[in-house]
């Protein structure tokens, strides 16, 4: 049984809730590290960036799978 399109963008919906909590609390512990020692600004920064590109990565496969499927 095949699914329609419209329920692959809603599935696809419900799956982005993941990455957008993800990269916000990557952010968050982000933002707090900064404020606890804010010499370590540097070196903070370029793991947030990091985490938010592999976090972000998950919800561009899934919109690529959701028009794929």
């Amino acid at each position: 049984m095949a699914i329609d399109g419209s329920a692959n963008m809603i599935g696809y919906g419900l799956a982005a809730i993941g990455p957008g909590v993800g990269i916000g609390l990557i952010f968050a512990a982000y933002i707090s590290g900064v404020a606890r020692q804010p010499e370590a600004q540097s070196r903070l920064q370029s793991i947030a960036i990091l985490g938010f590109a592999l976090a972000e990565a998950l919800a561009i496969i899934g919109i690529a799978l959701a028009f794929v499927l």
